[in-house]
């Protein structure tokens, strides 16, 4: 009776969270300036200690957020880690020029699309693509210069019944990614796959969303050897 009694309430504060989620990301699906406060904490960063010009700057929501290790995952590359929130290609685009063109760097890493395609945003594959050329376009504008990296959006255990529209927007950006040496298309949701074809749970957190170190190590093997091969060490 005690096990069911434990199990239930397990049960009843996923479900609890899993309500907190929703509510947070149709909050922030309605506000492109949802993040602000996280902005302003960057921006009162370089106030204090201002980057170099010309990193590389990784942009997107908690997945680059959450990459605590990314300093020395990416050595010897000099990168800037500006992921923040929840965040959707739609608050990317309103704080552009905050988050990455100032810092005009010579390439820019972005994950974004996983929240854009969450349960419940209404939004899809066809906006997460145009999405994210705009993105290209608008940073193209300041810093013409810049090479471009987009880490597939990924498959996980919480939003696995996603997966199948996440799939088409990975699709529909690397078709668009090949037509121009400058784009880059990254593949880090394969790693994240075990031989069944679905999430490996040991690579998550407990909240099957976000990853833990191993996962965030899956990715490093991926992006790191491509990012010093295409762009070298230095500046």
């Amino acid at each position: 009776m005690r096990k069911w009694i434990v199990f239930g309430a397990l049960g009843l504060a996923g479900f609890a969270a899993w309500l907190g989620l929703r509510g947070y990301t149709s909050a922030a699906t309605a506000d492109p300036a949802f993040f602000e406060e996280a902005i302003a904490a960057f921006e009162q960063a370089d106030r204090i200690a201002p980057p170099e010009p010309g990193g590389i700057v990784f942009v997107g929501s908690s997945s680059i957020r959450f990459w605590t290790g990314l300093d020395p995952d990416m050595a010897p590359l000099r990168v800037l880690n500006r992921g923040f929130g929840g965040a959707q290609f739609s608050h990317l685009l309103h704080n552009v020029h905050r988050v990455v063109t100032l810092y005009a760097p010579r390439a820019v890493v972005t994950y974004a699309g996983d929240n854009d395609l969450a349960e419940g945003t209404g939004k899809s594959a066809e906006r997460v693509f145009g999405d994210y050329q705009r993105f290209v376009a608008e940073i193209r504008e300041r810093v013409p210069g810049a090479r471009f990296y987009f880490l597939t959006i990924k498959p996980s255990v919480q939003r696995w019944a996603r997966w199948r529209e996440m799939s088409r927007a990975n699709a529909m950006i690397e078709a668009w990614s090949a037509g121009d040496p400058r784009l880059n298309y990254l593949d880090v949701a394969t790693p994240l796959l075990g031989e069944d074809g679905e999430p490996r749970a040991d690579l998550f957190m407990a909240d099957g969303l976000h990853l833990n170190a191993e996962g965030y190590a899956a990715w490093a093997q991926v992006v790191q050897p491509r990012l010093l091969a295409d762009l070298g060490p230095g500046d």
